[in-house]
């Protein structure tokens, strides 16, 4: 049993979704970030960075924050949506990195000046925009030649999925970047990934692109 530290943010649907494709049993523990529970003592000892998502392992003891990290540890658990070793591995990891350096952080950035503070810093909004233009131009290009970025469905496109979900709140039309499309579709339409994006409450359908 794993217990789940989570909220309905992109970060946190990675975990969820996650844990419904491995099939993993887990509980939910909600953690209300617009109330500030994030910071509250409990929660500090298991997420040191007072964020989510963060997990317990009930069998092992161990505890982990960080979304990337609990999805290896998640992933080697089981040994599903994450090869072994090898080349395979790698790719999956590298993915899974440029998700953490790129989209995570350059999206959270473009939700905070543009979605939330919309003129109150026009340099920062054009910066983060044209960046999160030339992220979706990378993925793009990349799922061009392949399925999935890893090539085989992995933690890699679980964790970019949910930041491509919120593509409305990036003035993103997905129609410019049709590989990206095809694949948000695809992946939106598992039926894991619809029940990890309601995780721990549900606030709105899947996005569609039109």
């Amino acid at each position: 049993m794993i217990d789940l530290y989570t909220w309905t943010t992109p970060n946190g649907r990675k975990a969820s979704i996650l844990l419904e494709e491995l099939g993993l049993p887990y509980t939910v523990h909600p953690v209300d970030i617009s109330k500030d529970e994030q910071f509250k003592p409990e929660f500090l000892k298991i997420s040191p960075n007072n964020r989510i998502p963060a997990i317990v392992d009930r069998e092992t003891g161990i505890s982990l924050m960080e979304s990337a990290a609990l999805m290896i540890y998640l992933g080697d658990k089981t040994g599903k949506l994450l090869p072994k070793d090898g080349e395979p591995r790698y790719r999956v990891l590298e993915w899974l990195m440029w998700q953490m350096g790129g989209p995570g952080p350059i999206l959270g950035q473009v939700h905070h000046f543009v979605k939330y503070n919309p003129g109150k810093a026009p340099y920062a909004e054009e910066r983060f925009l044209k960046e999160a233009h030339r992220l979706y131009g990378v993925l793009d290009r990349r799922l061009a030649e392949h399925e999935f970025v890893a090539d085989n469905y992995s933690i890699a496109d679980i964790a970019i999925w949910p930041w491509i979900s919120r593509f409305d709140w990036q003035n993103i039309d997905l129609n410019q970047y049709p590989n990206v499309k095809r694949w948000y579709v695809t992946i939106a339409k598992r039926p894991a990934v619809q029940k990890g994006y309601d995780v721990p409450k549900k606030v709105q359908d899947i996005p569609m692109p039109a």
